[in-house]
Order: C-alpha cells, then sequence, then structure tokens
C-alpha cells in the first residue's frame, strides 16, 4: 500500500516564494542604471549626451529677410564679338573688375543682389577706371551653396544688357564664405556689335 507523502509546510511555503524572489530579483535588475557604449565612446561635436543617451544638436534657423555685403574681383577671360573671339590679355591690354555689393536674403531659397563694379583697364603703360557697372540681380538659391544670379547690366560706358552669373560657395568661416563665380555677360548698344563674355570671380561674403 502506497503511503502519501507529503512535504512539511515550511518546504512548501519556501517553493512558494522562490518563483516570487525570482521575479523580484529581475524587476530590480532591470531598475539598475544601464552603463551603454554611448556613454564612454567620444561623440561629434554637434551632438550631446543626456541620460545616457546621444542626441543630435539642432542647429538654430536663420531669421529672413537678412542681409550681407561682399567684396569680390572680377577677370574678363575671353569676349566674342562680330564673329571674332578676343582674350583678356592681349595687345598690352588688361582690364580687371571689383564687384561690391549687398545681398538681401528673403528664405533659403530667393533674394536679391545689388552690385557696383567700376572696371580698371590697363593699356600702353597706363591705367584708368574705364567703366562702372550698375547690375542688380534676382538670385536663386540651392543646396550646397549654389546659386544662379540673373542681372541687369548697365554700362556708363554705353552698354547695357544681361548677366546669367553661376555662383558656388567653395569655402565656409565663421566670419565670412568664400565663392567662384562664372559670368556670361551680354551687352548691345553704344553702336558696337553684339557681344558675349566670359568671367570668372572671386571674393567673398560677410556672414
Amino acid at each position: 500500500m502506497k503511503k502519501n507523502l507529503r512535504l512539511p509546510h515550511r518546504k512548501t511555503t519556501g517553493y512558494r516564494l522562490l518563483p516570487i524572489s525570482l521575479f523580484t530579483i529581475m524587476i530590480a535588475g532591470s531598475l539598475l542604471p544601464k552603463t551603454s557604449s554611448a556613454q564612454i565612446k567620444d561623440v561629434p561635436p554637434d551632438s550631446i549626451r543626456y541620460a545616457g543617451s546621444v542626441y543630435q544638436k539642432t542647429k538654430p534657423k536663420p531669421t529672413y529677410p537678412k542681409v550681407v555685403g561682399y567684396l569680390s574681383f572680377i577677370l574678363p577671360l575671353e569676349t566674342l564679338s562680330a564673329g571674332k573671339l578676343t582674350p583678356n590679355f592681349s595687345h598690352h591690354t588688361s582690364s580687371i573688375g571689383f564687384p561690391v555689393g549687398v545681398n538681401v536674403l528673403y528664405s533659403e531659397r530667393f533674394g536679391f543682389s545689388y552690385e557696383l563694379t567700376p572696371t580698371i583697364k590697363a593699356s600702353g603703360g597706363s591705367s584708368k577706371v574705364s567703366n562702372l557697372l550698375i547690375d542688380p540681380g534676382t538670385m536663386f538659391r540651392f543646396d550646397h551653396g549654389f546659386t544662379i544670379i540673373t542681372r541687369l547690366a548697365f554700362e556708363t560706358a554705353g552698354r547695357y544688357g544681361f548677366t546669367p552669373v553661376f555662383n558656388q560657395v567653395y569655402a565656409r568661416s565663421k566670419a565670412v564664405n568664400y565663392f567662384v563665380a562664372l559670368s556670361l555677360p551680354n551687352r548691345f548698344g553704344n553702336n558696337d556689335p553684339y557681344s558675349l563674355g566670359l568671367n570668372m570671380q572671386f571674393g567673398f561674403t560677410f556672414n
């Protein structure tokens, strides 16, 4: 005849408490502070570490309209007129312009530029200010510092026309942005045939 063996009350109570103890240990372990690799690794300078996590810093958005000035110089490379191509440095004659202006930026994508360009012409061992160009224009701004500027052109020498400009920022600093530009001056008037030029411009804008 089989006998029913019963565990003592003390041991039965211990078995019942065992799952509760394990569950309590698991909960306590989950509440302990965790160390992660993000806490010991270096983070980029544009990030911050908070409560064991890494967050990206938010950059303040610029307010518009925004006004910036710029200085530059421009070199005429080639001029096509009456079917003849004339380089800038030919027949002991050369010209250099010094565009200065103000850009009024109305948004990240659009602005207006006011520019004045005095030109110095050297020829035959002498030099003089030969022309003053007034060329305002609209700015169409794109990503990565690229801008297309459509300028009107009015010269004190008597010529007029328009100039598309392709501008690219190639270096940035806290104080200034450096840019390079190619322009295609289209000119008419003053009893001269139509001309198309190719210019190279270098300069910087003040931030």
